[in-house]
């Protein structure tokens, strides 16, 4: 009765000790501020990020160049492979609990020496020089989760299967900005190309009225070179422009997960529809819509129970085997009931020992990972706030400096017109001309640009602020 009560008591110890060895670490607050730097001061908490993305990219056929890509994109199938098998590695360890059994079937024969005692024994007690033994049985083990090892392992699956779906949510919001912001420079790119050949005939025009004059004699053969010369500059623009957009065209097609073609728009850049509503939201939101962010919590979560996991391998494990089956020396009374049956139950408490400075050393990696995993969060945090900063400055001053530049374009080409009027007058030189003639040409390439930047930002936006997953 004193021993019964004695093993009562240990169990009972192990239960209120054992629920847990390691206590975790909440999920800092990081320091926000109250609103984004460059961003207007608004009591409006709702941000783009909610947008799903077919409504923040009207577009038509973006829409669809997204669509194939969220599909077909070989790193987005391999981010769901990867949810795949976080997911199966989760549910495995649901089974952690459940005793682990195995079945077997053996038989064997040993001949000892005859001078053995062994043999000597087999001579005179059975009349044989060899004994046979056949066995059939399973083996049941069980080790009880008394530190909350098996628990840990358990929250850090389901932790990892969470941050390999925000993993996926990732990719998604930059594949989706990618794509937005590879059409919108194809459409800057057509957009030169079409200012670079309207610049050309102008150029080739020019020429002619210069030859003309040089055939009566009124400018001299430098005015025909160096008209030429501001033609031929003119000209090398248009193979360049024609080679970016079918390297861009390329990688749209590449992303999209299609062999490189020709993708056709029906869109230009300046009639390209965009939201014109874009609200930043609150700070502290965007620990909730940004995947990266939401990542790095799941890995503080795994490394807390990572931290748990290896502080219980330094406490005593508690094992319960059992075994039975049917044991004969003789094939013929292998299956002889009950005679042949036979059974085991055991339990044991094992205490590492000598694997203590491994395991200790073990614990305190894990719990210096713990402290990576952190600062890792705090650092998403504050990439977050600084990309969103740096998206909204873009997005307002690049709208200052399309005005400026389409007023600069308005003036110079005006300036163009009066100048090929007045050369062909008589009241101008050629120079002013081609001087005319460049100007406009250099300044219009830079207008489509800013044109793509400012889209480029829109998108960018979007995607700082956790926005293109939904």
């Amino acid at each position: 009765m004193r021993t019964y009560n004695i093993y009562l008591l240990f169990t009972a110890l192990l239960i209120l000790t054992g629920c847990k060895v390691s206590k975790d670490i909440e999920t800092p607050q990081p320091e926000l501020p109250q609103q984004y730097r460059n961003a207007a001061a608004s009591t409006d908490t709702t941000s783009i990020a909610t947008i799903e993305w077919k409504q923040f990219f009207p577009d038509i056929t973006l829409q669809g160049l997204i669509d194939k890509a969220i599909k077909n994109n070989y790193d987005m199938q391999t981010a769901l492979k990867n949810i795949e098998a976080a997911q199966l590695q989760f549910r495995q360890t649901k089974w952690n609990n459940v005793p682990q059994l195995s079945l077997g079937v053996t038989a064997n024969t040993s001949i000892p020496s005859q001078n053995s005692l062994n043999g000597i024994s087999l001579n005179n007690f059975l009349n044989t020089s060899h004994i046979e033994d056949y066995n059939a049985g399973g083996n049941l083990s069980w080790e009880a989760d008394i530190w909350g090892k098996l628990k840990g392992r358990k929250k850090e699956a389901l932790n990892q299967y969470l941050k390999s779906e925000e993993a996926k949510k990732l990719l998604q919001t930059n594949l989706v900005a990618g794509v937005a912001q590879g059409y919108y420079n194809l459409l800057m790119l057509d957009q030169q190309l079409a200012v670079a050949k309207k610049n050309l005939e102008l150029n080739e025009h020019t020429l002619r009225i210069v030859k003309m004059q040089f055939e009566s004699g009124q400018v001299t053969s430098l005015a025909v070179q160096q008209t030429e010369t501001q033609r031929l500059k003119a000209a090398q623009i248009v193979p360049m422009l024609e080679k970016e957009i079918i390297i861009q065209e390329n990688g749209l097609s590449i992303l999209t997960g299609a062999l490189p073609a020709e993708i056709s728009r029906s869109s230009t850049l300046d009639l390209t529809p965009l939201l014109t509503e874009l609200s930043s939201g609150v700070p502290s939101s965007i620990i909730s819509h940004r995947p990266d962010i939401k990542a790095s919590e799941y890995e503080l979560a795994s490394a807390n129970a990572r931290v748990g996991i290896t502080k219980a391998s330094m406490y005593p494990a508690l094992n319960i085997t059992a075994a039975g089956g049917v044991n004969s020396f003789k094939s013929n009374n292998w299956f002889n009931m009950p005679a042949s049956l036979f059974g085991m139950v055991a339990g044991s408490v094992t205490q590492p020992l000598l694997q203590r400075k491994q395991l200790r050393t073990q614990y305190e990696i894990a719990k210096v990972e713990r402290e990576k995993a952190v600062i890792a969060f705090r650092q998403s945090v504050l990439n977050a706030v600084g990309e969103v900063s740096d998206a909204l400055v873009k997005v307002e001053k690049f709208k200052q400096e399309q005005e400026f530049a389409a007023d600069r374009v308005a003036n110079l080409q005006k300036a163009t017109t009066n100048a090929d009027m007045l050369f062909k007058s008589g009241m101008a030189n050629y120079l002013e001309v081609i001087t005319a003639q460049g100007n406009v040409l250099q300044s219009e390439l830079d207008l489509a640009v800013l044109k793509r930047d400012q889209l480029n930002a829109v998108a960018q936006l979007y995607r700082s602020l956790g926005g293109g997953w939904r």
